[in-house]
Formats: structure tokens, C-alpha cells, sequence
């Protein structure tokens, strides 16, 4: 995951660790995120890498060049395979015919689009910089480009947003989408600007029943038109899954690159066994010289705990429709099964009962009812679990 971490402005909602600056040195910034991909591939000894997403930041205002050399130190520090899927995060504004298909020649092959909104009116309070005519542009210049292998995000739950407005949003998007879209629910974070106006009463909270009842409507007319809803807040038909984002919520390995950026991977290279989780230096000044110092800008490390291995398999798998195997979960704990942890009677017995949840010869997973409310089911299994 190689992270660029600057944007042309801030959007109101945005927590992530992203930089407005004058002007960025690109070789510079170019340079270490090669150094880092080669020194942490060295580190984890991975052979082979089944995916690259570059996230941001917006990293469609990288050029192409740097896309290029990250993805030759990552073949040249490990197996990466034709077909592997190369990802690439793009905004709107900064994403035309002419860019895309230099990206596309570094070695991109998928597109993520951050539409947002098809609404003049929110991508304003949204604070994004395109208007719902290029974020149109945009996504019918990458299907051009990325046939079947681009994917869009929507945000729901706007203050202000109406029921009848968040469907005419999603049915514009389903005249103009791909085969994937991801759809989130606005979160206010303390210290973005969109929270403070609607603390400040001058927008309205969106009430928690009207949040529900718009992924619900949302998930029903993506499924009525042959979309698969494969994980919490993702869609796809035609097999156009992310393989990427799967990744992560199988608890694969991943190795973050970057400011700010986030791995979870074993050190074998220094003779590690255990997985570490790994955070980057957030300041991209700061980040650059300790890359140039040390070939690598991690911050801090920790060796995850057996526990805090089936935290996390269980808290991300359950996020997807196909939920953790039997297999996966033996991976990370062999002593004890699935069976053994959720399939007596308690918390998750319970669960089972009310249909929220299915123990079965697959494994565990929520169910369609239960996929909805995740959230308020993982206190009693992780209660469970430990």
C-alpha cells in the first residue's frame, strides 16, 4: 500500500493524514517510497505480492513515472505477476483521458474513484473540489480506460441528506457506474470542519433510523441490479471484487509504504515469527529523512499478540459476506477451532439464534440481517473470544 499523502485542498469531512502544500519535490518523495517498498519487502522476505494500492492523499496527482518506479522496486524486490491487481485512488478534478492512460502504461490496471457525490449542492458542503458534470467525465473517461475494473465511492448520511435524495444520488450512480462501488456512511470527526458546523447547529445531525434506512434502501437496489454485497460497505458484480481490500479483511499481509501508512506483516528477514503491526511516520519532511537515514520511516511496532491476531481476523472477516473459513481461522489458531470458540452456548450461540449470525460447515458469518448491524455484534463475540 503506497500511500501519497498530499491533496490540493483539505475536503470538510477529511481526517486522513493528508498535506496541502505549496509545491511537492515528486523525485524526492519519489525516491523514498522506492527505498522504503525495497527495505520493508527485504525485511518481510514476502516471494510474492498479489496486489498494489496506491491511496492517498490523492495520488492521481502523482505522476505517472512515480507510479511506474514504485511498481519496478516492488518486481524487483519480490514476485509481482502480470495479472496482479494494480490499483490507483483518483479524484475527479485531477483525472482526465490524458493522465489516466499514462497511468494505465506505468502498470495501473484498476481505478478508484472518489466521486462522493452526483450533487452540485453537497459537493460543496462536502468541500470537494469537482462538480457532479466532471466527476461524470471522469468516471466515463476510466471505464474507457479500465473496462469492468473501475469502481466508485458514494458517501450517504449528509446532513441535510433526504431519503429521496440519497435515492436519486444512487440511482444517477447506477446509470453511471462500473462493476464495483463502495458506499460509506458520512462519519463527523472531531476537528474536521463539517463537524464543527453541524455541533454548531448551523447543519443537522442525521437522525440514526433515517442513516439505516438508506443503507438498507441502497443495499437492496444494488443487489436488485445484480450487484453482489460481498462486504460491509462494498459492491460488485461480474466477479469484480477488490482483491486488495479482501486481502485486508482475509488479515493477509500487507506492507504499508509512506506517510502515515499502515502494514501488518512478519519480520522474517530479521528472524521474526510473530506479525507486527507497523505505523509510518506521519510528516512527509520527517518521514523522507528518516528513509534517507535508516531506508525506512516506521514510527512504531508492535508484535500482535495470538488474541490480537483473532481480534482482528474476527473483526475484519465478519465484514464480508463469505465471513472467516474454517481454514483462515486455523491458520491463526490451530489449537482451538471455530467451533470451539463460537459454537457452545453463549454469546454467539445466542446471535446464531436470532439470526444474526451462521456457524456451518464454511464457517462463521453474519447473515444478510446481520452483514447491517456488525458494529453492535462484535462486543459479545470478542467478549466471547477472550
Amino acid at each position: 500500500y503506497p500511500q501519497w499523502p498530499y491533496c490540493r485542498k483539505r475536503c470538510s469531512y477529511c481526517s486522513f493524514n493528508t498535506y496541502v502544500v505549496p509545491a511537492v519535490d515528486e523525485a524526492a518523495v519519489r525516491a523514498c517510497l522506492v527505498r522504503e517498498a525495497q527495505t520493508l519487502l527485504r525485511l518481510s522476505q514476502v516471494h510474492s505480492v498479489t496486489s498494489v494500492f496506491f491511496g492517498g492523499g490523492t495520488p492521481s496527482l502523482a505522476s505517472p513515472r512515480t507510479v511506474a518506479a514504485v511498481l519496478e522496486a516492488v518486481a524487483g524486490a519480490a514476485h509481482l505477476p502480470a495479472g496482479a491487481e494494480v490499483t490507483l485512488e483518483a479524484n475527479p478534478s485531477s483525472t482526465s483521458a490524458s493522465p489516466l492512460a499514462g497511468f494505465r502504461a506505468a502498470g495501473v490496471n484498476r481505478l478508484s474513484v472518489g466521486v462522493q457525490s452526483l450533487d452540485d449542492a453537497e459537493l460543496r458542503m462536502l468541500g470537494r473540489e469537482h462538480t457532479a458534470a466532471q466527476a461524470r467525465k471522469a468516471v466515463e473517461a476510466a471505464r474507457a480506460l479500465f473496462p469492468g475494473r473501475t469502481s466508485i465511492d458514494l458517501l450517504f448520511g449528509l446532513p441535510g441528506q433526504s431519503r429521496d435524495a440519497w435515492a436519486q444520488r444512487l440511482e444517477a450512480a447506477l446509470r453511471l457506474c462500473d462493476d464495483h462501488i463502495s458506499l460509506y456512511q458520512l462519519t463527523l470527526e472531531r476537528g474536521t470542519a463539517l463537524a464543527a458546523r453541524v455541533r454548531d447547529g448551523i447543519l443537522p445531525t442525521p437522525p440514526q433510523d433515517l442513516l439505516a434506512d438508506m443503507y438498507q434502501a441502497a443495499r437492496n437496489a444494488l443487489v436488485a441490479t445484480g450487484f453482489r454485497h460481498y462486504e460491509v460497505s462494498n459492491f460488485a458484480r461480474k466477479g469484480a471484487l477488490s482483491i486488495h481490500n479482501l486481502s485486508y479483511w482475509r488479515a493477509e499481509q500487507y506492507i504499508g509504504v509512506g506517510p502515515g501508512a499502515h502494514g501488518r506483516f512478519v519480520l522474517r528477514g530479521e528472524g521474526g515469527c510473530s506479525r507486527e503491526a507497523r505505523v509510518q511516520t506521519l510528516e512527509p519532511v520527517a518521514w523522507m529523512r528518516e528513509v534517507q537515514r535508516q531506508g525506512h520511516g516506521t514510527r512504531s511496532r508492535v508484535v500482535l499478540s495470538p488474541l490480537e491476531q483473532l481480534e482482528e481476523l474476527l473483526t475484519l472477516g465478519l465484514r464480508t459476506d463469505e465471513g472467516i473459513t474454517h481454514e483462515r481461522w486455523g491458520h491463526f489458531s490451530p489449537q482451538l477451532s471455530l467451533q470451539a470458540v463460537f459454537g457452545e452456548p453463549g454469546e454467539a450461540w445466542a446471535l446464531q439464534q436470532d439470526g444474526w449470525l451462521v456457524l456451518d460447515s464454511r464457517g462463521l458469518r453474519c447473515t444478510w440481517a446481520g452483514l447491517a448491524v456488525l458494529d453492535s455484534l462484535l462486543p459479545d463475540l470478542l467478549w466471547q473470544l477472550q
